[in-house]
């Protein structure tokens, strides 16, 4: 019986081979006890340094020239970013600008120009070095880098606001890289997105209407016809205007309509009828990217990334975007074509077990691709596949039937019977854990950890149908079963040990934290809370009156939480929020807690999480408070957020064992003295000593 184990195992490694950083969808025993056989006949990963998980990535931005001549990257350099341009035909990379703090680089539609874009900025800069213009971003005007100009060959698309005593307006403005300016348009609305034909002039737009998102044509003399009404949660992005008058487009408008419930590629044709060009053929997953033909703006590739990850040619590219998929199985592939019959593609090729891409240039005419961007000072820190957990596509059935999605990380050479558990809740809601490397998941299953990641219902990624399953039950309600019946999912098939669970989260998921320890503090025994709202609803009223949502200009976010029964200034939505929160129910807290936050979380604000944290220590609960001093909703900075890392492994290994946490240095052990504002007994020897 032993050699059959033995047997089925190394069968089931073998397989894997062929998939080694993500697994395809399991929600059978069967499936899972391949997986598990599989991952247990690995070798053991050794305990890698926390810097690994930092994602401090060495590219930040890889983008093909039109004509797949060239690509362009920018490259991390220390605190700053330079930025590069290798031909394709061959040679070596050459430096076109020394120091940037752009994160994002676009080409102009000529292939001549670079718009370098970063939080503060936009820049522009020629192929063969020559400068361009530099205009700021945000400010009082809150100018926008909207997109490439598709009708010019070098300019760019920039949204600003014009004051007109207590109202505003909205400007759409051309900019070419030598910062010559074209007002297109000025709108009292705030306009999401544009679409221009051949000659340069806006002839649809998507805008904010009040109440409502609504796409609308723009007819000659400027007036607009409605022609989509979207309702809360339905979105849609216009990718292109055709010749003969119909709009490409992605969404989910119409989304009432069960066959029309996913993102998905759009047509709307010249007569206004809306014509789906491609949906996920498996129909669990919403439409992730689409990329277009850079000389036609026809579609050729979509991909879709909130289960197993899968990328498909749209038209005459099915063939070939399938022979690229191919030659990299069980990879998330992401292509970009070049124009021409000559031209080369760029392929990225991404995993759960790569924290950096690989590269490779591919030849249409041949099938074949090499690698680029490869050399040890890019990839240098990135830690190897074999030390890096696998990530498995799960699906389980709730207790009320609803089939609920989610990922599992399973620690290679481990036994995941005799592992402890950490459930992982993503933020949000409004958002969804995605196939591809996760620091922190990563870090914990390094520890030893078996990493649960659900997809609850009110996630994103599934359709709009799955986003409003809960009908509001975001307390200890729908959505949180659905968290609690996952891990009971899991244990019922030997994943797990069951006196050793934990749970962590940030944000939403540092609520949903909080929620398992004070509701299920039988089956949670220590949880770790990034950022949490403590009462959903008193956070939900605060954020969208004086938080981030406050002074943005796009206010629809109150219309989608009306739409998902969170609208916290209704009083009965309000009243039962809060009768569910951890702070009204913060006597049942007997937990192991630790709390992590920003001192200027424009998010969740700062007062509400040290209110509760107050609370829990004035009962003599137990825990943990560390604070940023001026950070934001999550840590930025490289001090900070190795704390945040070292904080949770010394909270988990202390409560559910694993590792002995790796020392502190002196940089990390003085930023703990300055900043633990609360020390438990995991952390009192790191504590600032009380003065007497």
């Amino acid at each position: 019986m032993t050699k059959f184990r033995e047997l089925c195992g190394m069968l089931a490694l073998l397989a894997l081979l062929f998939a080694p950083g993500q697994l395809p969808a399991a929600d059978s025993t069967f499936e899972l006890r391949n997986a598990i056989a599989a991952q247990r006949a690995l070798p053991r990963a050794p305990q890698l340094p926390r810097t690994a998980f930092l994602e401090s990535r060495g590219l930040a931005a890889v983008q093909l020239s039109p004509g797949g001549d060239h690509v362009a990257y920018l490259r991390e350099q220390g605190e700053s970013r330079s930025l590069f341009l290798l031909p394709v035909a061959g040679g070596k990379p050459r430096v076109l600008v020394a120091s940037t703090q752009a994160e994002q680089l676009f080409w102009s539609r000529d292939g001549r120009w670079l718009f370098l874009r970063g939080s503060k900025s936009l820049a522009s800069v020629s192929a063969d070095g020559r400068a361009g213009v530099r205009v700021p971003m945000g400010g009082a005007d809150r100018r926008q880098a909207m997109k490439v100009d598709p009708s010019q060959p070098a300019a760019v698309l920039l949204r600003e606001r014009v004051s007109i005593g207590k109202r505003e307006r909205w400007r759409i403005v051309r900019m070419d890289v030598h910062g010559k300016r074209s007002l297109l348009r000025e709108d009292p609305r705030w306009v999401h997105d544009v679409a221009l034909d051949a000659r340069g002039r806006i002839v649809a737009l998507a805008r904010f209407e009040g109440d409502h998102d609504a796409l609308h044509r723009v007819l000659p003399d400027g007036s607009l016809r409605e022609v989509l009404r979207l309702a809360p949660m339905e979105r849609l992005n216009l990718l292109a205007a055709m010749p003969d008058g119909s709009l490409l487009m992605e969404g989910n408008p119409g989304s009432e309509v069960p066959a029309d419930n996913f993102r998905r590629l759009l047509r709307l044709t010249a007569d206004d009828k809306l014509q789906t060009l491609h949906e996920d053929p498996r129909l669990e997953a919403d439409l992730d990217e689409v990329v277009l033909d850079p000389r036609t703006s026809m579609p050729l590739v979509a991909s879709y990334r909130s289960t197993a990850a899968a990328t498909y040619g749209v038209g005459d590219a099915q063939a070939l975007v399938a022979g690229i998929a191919r030659q990299f199985p069980g990879r998330d592939i992401a292509v970009q074509p070049g124009s021409g019959p000559g031209a080369q593609w760029l392929v990225s090729e991404r995993a759960a077990t790569l924290r950096d891409p690989r590269w490779h240039l591919f030849d249409p005419r041949t099938g074949r691709h090499r690698r680029i961007l490869d050399e040890a000072t890019i990839t240098a820190h990135s830690p190897r596949e074999s030390q890096l957990a696998r990530k498995l596509a799960v699906s389980y059935l709730a207790s009320d039937g609803l089939r609920v999605h989610g990922f599992l990380l399973l620690p290679p050479g481990v036994d995941p019977a005799r592992a402890p558990l950490i459930a992982q809740v993503h933020g949000g809601p409004i958002n969804h854990f995605r196939p591809g490397f996760d620091g922190v998941a990563q870090f914990l299953a390094n520890r030893g950890y078996v990493v649960f990641q659900s997809n609850f219902r009110g996630s994103t990624g599934h359709g709009r149908a799955y986003a409003f399953a809960p009908d509001g039950d975001y307390g200890n309600g729908r959505v949180q079963r659905d968290i609690v019946e996952g891990v009971r999912w899991l244990l019922a098939r030997g994943i797990g040990d069951g006196d050793r669970v934990g749970i962590v989260g940030h944000s939403f998921g540092g609520y949903s934290a909080l929620l398992g320890l004070t509701f299920q503090p039988e089956l949670f025994k220590v949880g770790v809370a990034g950022a949490p709202p403590t009462d959903l609803g008193w956070s939900m009223r605060w954020l969208v009156d004086a938080g981030e949502q406050g002074d943005l200009p796009d206010r629809s976010l109150r219309h989608t939480l009306r739409a998902l029964s969170l609208d916290a200034t209704d009083p009965a939505v309000f009243a039962r929020l809060h009768a569910q929160s951890p702070l009204a129910n913060a006597a049942r807290m007997r937990r192991p807690l630790l709390v992590m936050a920003g001192g200027a979380d424009r998010t969740v604000a700062i007062r509400e999480v040290t209110n509760y944290v107050a609370t829990l220590k004035a009962s003599g609960r137990p825990v943990t408070l560390l604070v940023e001093p001026g950070g934001g909703h999550s840590p930025l900075e490289p001090i900070p957020r190795e704390a945040y890392l070292f904080a949770m492994e010394t909270m988990l290994q202390r409560h559910l064992g694993g590792p002995v946490p790796e020392p502190a240095g002196p940089q990390l052990r003085a930023y703990l003295r300055e900043n633990l504002r609360a020390a438990g007994p995991e952390f009192r020897a790191l504590a600032k000593k009380p003065t007497r």
